[in-house]
């Protein structure tokens, strides 16, 4: 496909919309024509305060009227699947907010349905391209840990934060009916690093979770679950990840351990350095590590220092990266950034931690 300038519509104008619509509005050969949501006064305001020409609260007259290249959707997952086939049927490449679907069943549906209409499809991984996810990869590459052998994913999640609050205000929140309930809209962000590195097809996985909160509600919202564990174990790499509503500071990091040295990349500071073995004799050789991390912190402080005076220091550097690759893709310049194989080892995996820690939110 060759266009000069792709034409974009979003359906769905809650809050994440605002980040998709601020990073889309940087890129000069893209135009959202038009922003829909089933409440009008949501597209209405989404449109007024970005300055979009169009807003609607029919998305089939949407498609029919503007003829998007690109649909974003940034729905509750239980639309995912239907407005994503509606938009491949008008024409359109979707970029679909994480959780892709709500099962593997599902995932597969939207996979076939892409390549059955020659559409391209992308899931917002956006942390999966990262700056600290980027730079993980670059030093892997480089060799600088070595081969990898065990990761740690750590996804912290406030539950006094804006969405947490609203979710545990209203028991008829759109989170209650996920199969993974809160966990299946968040658990991408720890679960796809830690699937990067243990690569097998089919990992062991076991997995456990639990609620921390006191009995409050007396309905649905007490059988929601907010600590999570899940251990995969590869042929070769292993992989932990931890999701919890509790311990503080609210932190998302990543760890890999490989045979010549230890990454840590912090999410939420954008740094990443590299932990070695003690190479110099007995004192001196535990006193020099510590001023060596200090001089990582400070490169890496004077690294985003710089990012910030060059205004490229966003909270959404991420999902700009992933944007700007799917719409590479679509124009033919490069391959799709997530592949759908990849989409389908998460799904398979979400679905098996599901079913491990009880479909009712009643852990094991």
């Amino acid at each position: 496909m060759s266009v000069e300038r792709l034409k974009v519509a979003i359906v769905g104008c809650g809050k994440i919309a605002d980040g998709h619509v601020g990073e889309l509005q940087k890129m000069p050969d893209v135009e959202i024509v038009a922003v829909c949501d089933r409440e009008i006064l949501m597209a209405e305001q989404l449109a007024a305060r970005f300055k979009i020409a169009h807003h609607n609260d029919d998305f089939a007259a949407l498609l029919s009227q503007y003829r998007p290249d690109v649909v974003h959707i940034t729905t509750p997952p239980q639309a995912h699947l239907a407005l994503s086939r509606q938009a491949m049927d008008a024409g359109a490449h979707v970029y679909c907010e994480k959780p892709l679907a709500m099962n593997l069943a599902q995932t597969e549906e939207l996979i076939a349905h892409a390549e059955r209409t020659g559409r391209m499809l992308t899931v917002g991984h956006s942390f999966h391209f990262d700056p600290p996810a980027l730079a993980v990869r670059r030093l892997v590459a480089e060799g600088v840990v070595g081969e990898p052998v065990h990761v740690e994913s750590h996804f912290g999640y406030n539950l006094a934060g804006p969405f947490g609050a609203a979710m545990l205000a209203d028991a008829s929140h759109w989170v209650h009916a996920l199969p993974g309930r809160l966990f299946h809209n968040n658990v991408d962000h720890m679960l796809n690093k830690v699937l990067e590195w243990v690569t097998d097809p089919q990992p062991d996985i076991d997995a456990f979770g639990m609620k921390r909160r006191p009995v409050v509600h007396g309905d649905v919202r007490d059988q929601l679950l907010d600590e999570l564990r899940v251990v995969l174990r590869g042929r070769t790499v292993t992989g932990f990840a931890t999701f919890t509503s509790h311990v503080s500071p609210v932190s998302h990091f990543l760890r890999l351990y490989g045979t010549q040295g230890i990454l840590h990349a912090d999410f939420n500071i954008r740094t990443v350095v590299v932990e070695h073995g003690v190479r110099l004799p007995s004192a001196i050789g535990r006193i020099l590590p510590a001023f060596k991390r200090e001089a990582e912190y400070r490169r890496e402080g004077r690294h985003n220092v710089l990012r910030f005076m060059k205004y490229d220091f966003q909270f959404f550097a991420g999902m700009n990266h992933l944007i700007t690759r799917f719409y590479a893709a679509i124009r033919g310049e490069e391959p799709l950034p997530i592949s759908y194989d990849e989409m389908r080892r998460l799904s398979r995996v979400m679905d098996t931690i599901w079913s491990q820690i009880g479909a009712e939110g009643g852990g094991r």
